[in-house]
């Protein structure tokens, strides 16, 4: 399981990530908004612990622009906010759960078990996004309705960015999912896939896909 700890106070965000290596999980320390906003855009996370008190913002902002943005993945803030005024506004703004400091690092890895077994049991079996619907089980994907044969491998990139949308997908993560490695992958094959499924699902001449040149591309 990965975890994604947000912690400006740097013996307290390596206490959490030492705490949560031990128990076999991969942990990302980040101390500031920017720092989190940029990891979560290159890859995803099962929960994010979140500090509020960042030096270059407020935590629950930074929640609120997340969720603002599609991004769906478990938050559990981790505040020395402590009244119920803070948890009300922390859940309301799309946190999952609220752990006051002090804490105890038992009941921080329990929660974190929680919301990871939560998650895993409300994962969707249809994705939808801007006319696309994509279904997991079926295997099959509608444009507006209409039917859209994709290859096997058209259909697990759509599937990555449906899972994604909103983020900017570096070239490199979306190859290590479509290919064993993107290391024996021509740096020109992953352009023609996008080419194909630009022509196959952009049919209403409105643009689906942004590419962000350097780095990837995004589902918009």
């Amino acid at each position: 399981m990965k975890v994604l700890v947000v912690e400006d106070e740097r013996r307290l965000g390596e206490f959490l990530k030492q705490g949560l290596v031990e128990c076999r999980y991969t942990a990302t320390l980040v101390r500031t908004c920017k720092e989190a906003s940029d990891a979560l855009a290159e890859t995803p996370f099962d929960v994010i612990v979140l500090d509020l008190s960042l030096p270059d913002g407020d935590g629950l902002n930074l929640l609120r622009q997340w969720r603002e943005s599609g991004f769906n993945e478990p938050v559990l803030i981790l505040s020395a906010r402590d009244s119920l005024e803070d948890r009300l506004k922390g859940l309301d703004l799309g946190a999952d759960d609220y752990l006051p400091k002090p804490f105890s690092m038992e009941e921080l890895l329990a929660r974190i078990r929680s919301l990871a077994r939560r998650q895993s049991t409300v994962k969707l079996t249809v994705l939808e996004h801007a006319g696309i619907r994509l279904d997991l089980v079926g295997r099959t994907v509608h444009v507006n309705g209409k039917p859209v044969d994709l290859t096997s491998r058209e259909y697990a990139l759509l599937e990555i960015f449906m899972q994604n949308h909103g983020r900017i997908l570096p070239r490199t993560l979306i190859t290590d999912k479509i290919w064993a490695s993107s290391y024996d992958v021509d740096t020109n094959l992953l352009d023609v896939y996008m080419s194909r499924l630009r022509a196959k699902l952009e049919t209403n001449g409105k643009a689906l896909f942004k590419t962000v040149r350097g780095v990837g591309y995004q589902l918009i």
